[in-house]
């Protein structure tokens, strides 16, 4: 009997949407990386449900022929590979011929395009890969590919996708990668009909801070370099704007974003000794190399890139990045930095400084009135100092360290652990982890209780967030409120700070929000029942002392304290170990 059999094309395209679709987020980059394929210079992006139900961009690219229209969704159908040869010179975004079969094959697709010279245009529906209908149609020049109801046919990976925020979370990081190198054309974003972002065409900087709010604007120093090998131009980081998640990091080559652990390496290698442990610089850094010295053919997601170069392209990227920060940060500090006491006046014309003189004393004799209690006897030809205990000898230690918790004496190694003794030991303690563990907890009796502690702040301090961002951190705004913070949206993408808990410092609520909502959005915090409780944990992890803080025996002695009143004091809302103990046999060893 045969076993072997050639699987329906319907089959094959679900197999291959499997690789190219797995979220919404991987469709938009197909469809947008199409647009732009066909030289649009207007993009826009309108999502319903995180793209469950609905993902459509339209744009005024060239647009396509009745012919092109129906055979644009067959498979390796596409316009830019001719031979195989053209594999190694590709310069445009899309060349497989893959996505529109994958898109079709698991989603319900109307597409309607129109060329600019023609009158009339094309409408084309598809369900599951079968072509419902087409026909003439009146619709502006371009192309509007509008995909419904993802998965519809595929249960099973519907029912993996992520709550409405996360999915839309990845979205917007598509849309970033996206516009963030192409900064010369037009983009928006709507989300259940809130437009989220209304990019216009200009410079890079300005798309940064299109992105991100007007305050990036002054976080960056330039960087550019051209050589025969590349070219290079974009931004990076002042190191004063480090960041604690590598979020912000961008690499882009020939327009397209790619990961690529040896250069993104090579940036952060041009920091040494610039950044605190654990900090990451933000870079945005576009690279122009000649198309026959990469492989970009080598994932799916065509994210993942080979370089012919890659040892050269490495050496000559730390070194612009590291010629950016030292030019920029040596005019800044020469600047606005200069010691006073180098602005020294010119002298008057004519002025002769007089000779120094120096005052002292010709019968001062420092040996004459040396103690005799103060002299050091030596041992001939040894270097021993007499009468000092040998290193076995007891030391009577009078009053010894009791073990009662509250007045324990407590060692700070590292600044990151907390060594107090106990009575089955000594306990080592995660500072960090066991103050998120005490904040999780008072955060959550407060609340219970609808009694929260609040401190108003001296002067008002204003947030700025991405758009996607800004309208999950809305959504948060009333459990915000109950933990004791005063919020007030300020715009679209700004919210003004006025009081928070009695734990979190102003200076620190940018990066704190910044993280929480990395925190709100991560699968670490799936575990918990609700909302109000997965940001509690978020809040708590943010707000906690952090490892190098240096703290007094008192603060010590008050966070063990602490630690021990809560009724579940060994691990971290998260599950990780707070506490581990070392007994007094493995003291012995």
């Amino acid at each position: 009997m045969d076993l072997i059999n050639i699987l329906p094309d319907s089959v094959a395209n679900q197999i291959a949407a499997g690789e190219v679709v797995d979220r919404p987020a991987s469709a938009v980059k197909e469809l947008l990386e199409n647009a732009m394929d066909a030289g649009a210079t207007q993009i826009d992006l309108v999502v319903k449900d995180a793209g469950r139900t609905l993902i459509q961009v339209i744009d005024n690219g060239c647009g396509m022929s009745d012919s092109d229209a129906r055979l644009c969704f067959e498979r390796h159908a596409t316009s830019k590979i001719h031979r195989s040869d053209d594999l190694f010179a590709i310069r445009t975004m899309g060349f497989r011929g893959e996505a529109l079969a994958s898109i079709a094959a698991i989603s319900q697709v109307e597409l309607r395009t129109r060329l600019h010279d023609s009158e009339l245009g094309t409408q084309v529906i598809i369900e599951g890969s079968q072509i419902v209908s087409q026909q003439p149609t009146a619709c502006p020049p371009g192309t509007s590919m509008a995909m419904k109801n993802l998965f519809y046919n595929v249960p099973a990976r519907r029912n993996f996708l992520k709550k409405d925020s996360v999915e839309l979370s990845h979205i917007e990081e598509v849309f970033r990668r996206v516009t963030l190198i192409h900064y010369d054309l037009g983009f928006t974003l709507t989300s259940n009909g809130k437009l989220l972002y209304d990019l216009k065409a200009g410079s890079m900087l300005q798309r940064i801070s299109q992105l991100y709010g007007n305050p990036y604007k002054e976080r960056f120093y330039n960087v550019e370099e051209e050589t025969d090998l590349l070219k290079i131009k974009g931004f990076v980081g002042k190191p004063e704007h480090v960041r604690k998640t590598r979020g912000e990091q961008y690499l882009f080559v020939n327009g397209r974003f790619i990961k690529h652990p040896a250069l993104s390496a090579a940036v952060e290698r041009a920091y040494e000794g610039m950044l605190p442990d654990h900090s990451y610089p933000s870079y945005f850094i576009g690279l122009q190399v000649d198309p026959s010295r990469i492989d970009i053919n080598i994932h799916p997601t065509k994210t993942e890139v080979k370089f012919v170069d890659e040892h050269a392209m490495f050496a000559i990227l730390r070194s612009a990045v590291k010629k950016a920060l030292g030019q920029f940060t040596l005019a800044t500090e020469l600047e606005f930095n200069t010691p006073p006491e180098f602005n020294i006046p010119p002298a008057p014309k004519g002025y002769t400084p007089p000779t120094p003189r120096i005052s002292y004393n010709p019968d001062y004799n420092p040996f004459r009135s040396i103690p005799s209690q103060t002299h050091l006897h030596l041992e001939k030809d040894t270097n021993d100092f007499k009468g000092i205990k040998d290193i076995d000898d007891p030391i009577d230690i009078k009053d010894p360290v009791p073990l009662s918790l509250p007045k324990s004496t407590c060692l700070q190694v590292q600044n990151r652990h907390i060594v107090t003794p106990l009575s089955s030991g000594l306990a080592i303690i995660d500072q960090q982890r066991a103050h998120e563990r005490i904040l999780f907890d008072q955060l959550t009796q407060s609340r219970n209780n609808a009694v929260t502690q609040s401190q108003t702040l001296l002067f008002p301090v204003n947030c700025s967030f991405s758009a996607a961002d800004a309208e999950m951190f809305n959504e948060l705004l009333p459990d915000l409120r109950d933990y004791g913070f005063a919020i007030d949206p300020m715009g679209q993408c700004t919210f003004v700070v006025t009081a928070t808990p009695p734990d979190i410092k102003e200076s620190e609520l940018q990066e704190c929000f910044d993280h929480m909502l990395v925190d709100y959005k991560s699968s670490t915090l799936q575990k918990f029942n609700n909302r109000s409780q997965s940001l509690c944990a978020a809040l708590a992890r943010q707000m906690a002392v952090k490892p190098g803080k240096v703290l007094s025996q008192e603060e010590m002695q008050q966070l063990v304290a602490d630690l021990f009143a809560c009724p579940q004091a060994d691990t971290t809302p998260g599950g990780k170990k707070i506490i581990t103990i070392v007994k007094p046999e493995e003291l012995l060893k």
